[in-house]
């Protein structure tokens, strides 16, 4: 673990919408951390979540770009890149961050980033909220989206 995660107030956002948008690769990792960001949306009382699977990681800039033109308020984005034996991993990352962080600014709306991008499957299973795991970073990705929802 990095760090502390930041203790963050949950605001209510009642009349709020927002994707939970995943990765379709390490589904079981990524089912995990949708579940926490659903936790917190829930708990933040949003009224419409609504939860879409892309092929992978490298996909998800461009369905957040949708939902955003569909009208959400916030995205929270969930994936997992393992780093394999080859630069694929560096040139995914890169682009899965780049893409992400474009279309948050162009938007001027909330993405939460719980794109998992780990050595090991041991590091994933520690970040995505399993019972046990030290992290939840779904959880954590939504609720910085919701920090920042007008």
């Amino acid at each position: 673990m990095a760090g502390q995660s930041p203790v963050l107030a949950t605001k209510k956002h009642p009349g709020k919408r927002v994707a939970i948008i995943s990765a379709s690769w390490h589904l079981d990792i990524c089912n995990h951390l949708i579940e926490g960001a659903r936790r917190a949306l829930e708990q933040a009382e949003v009224s419409e979540i609504e939860i879409t699977y892309v092929p992978g990681s490298f996909e998800l800039p461009l369905a957040a770009q949708r939902g955003f033109e569909s009208g959400f308020d916030a995205v929270i984005t969930v994936g997992l890149v393992l780093k394999g034996e080859t630069p694929h991993f560096d040139y995914v990352c890169q682009g899965v961050t780049q893409g992400i962080m474009d279309v948050q600014l162009r938007f001027s709306k909330p993405i939460g980033f719980g794109v998992l991008m780990c050595e090991t499957l041991d590091q994933a299973i520690d970040r995505s909220g399993l019972a046990g795991s030290k992290e939840d970073k779904g959880f954590d990705a939504a609720l910085a989206a919701l920090s920042l929802i007008i």
